[in-house]
């Protein structure tokens, strides 16, 4: 018989670094998760990743178990590692940040195609160059 599922919530933590301190111990804790026990569980999972934001989904089972579905890093998060920028442009029409090329935008796009609503390889390009001209990234060869 499959266990009774009392809650399931999203959050994002850095990979592998992740504390019990706040934001992510109160959250946590108010959704009926043992932050001890899931800090050391979601940095096993994620130590490969090394302090890169990761989302991922928490199911709270009624007898207070839980499973961690990890879930890959923020488009924005893999463009900015790819171009070595820190932030996007708060004036993306105006004000240009960087370059990426489409080698790079088909990288992100395999990296990432499995949390996205397509499964098409062209189309998962156009939603990571989408995002890089939102940030003020400059898309060559698109």
């Amino acid at each position: 018989m499959a266990k009774k599922v009392t809650k399931q919530f999203k959050l994002m933590a850095p990979g592998g670094k992740a504390t019990p301190a706040p934001p992510l111990g109160p959250v946590l804790g108010a959704n009926g998760v043992n932050p001890g026990q899931f800090i050391t569980k979601f940095n096993d999972l994620t130590k490969a990743l090394n302090g890169r934001m990761v989302g991922c989904v928490v199911t709270v089972y009624a007898d207070k178990s839980f499973d961690i579905e990890i879930k890959t890093s923020p488009v924005s998060a893999l463009i900015k590692d790819a171009i070595k920028i820190e932030k996007g442009s708060g004036a993306p029409n105006t004000n240009k940040v960087g370059k990426i090329t489409k080698a790079q935008i088909q990288k992100i796009a395999e990296e990432k195609i499995k949390d996205l609503n397509t499964t098409s390889l062209d189309a998962a390009m156009r939603i990571v160059a989408g995002s890089a001209r939102s940030m003020g990234v400059t898309v060559e060869g698109m």
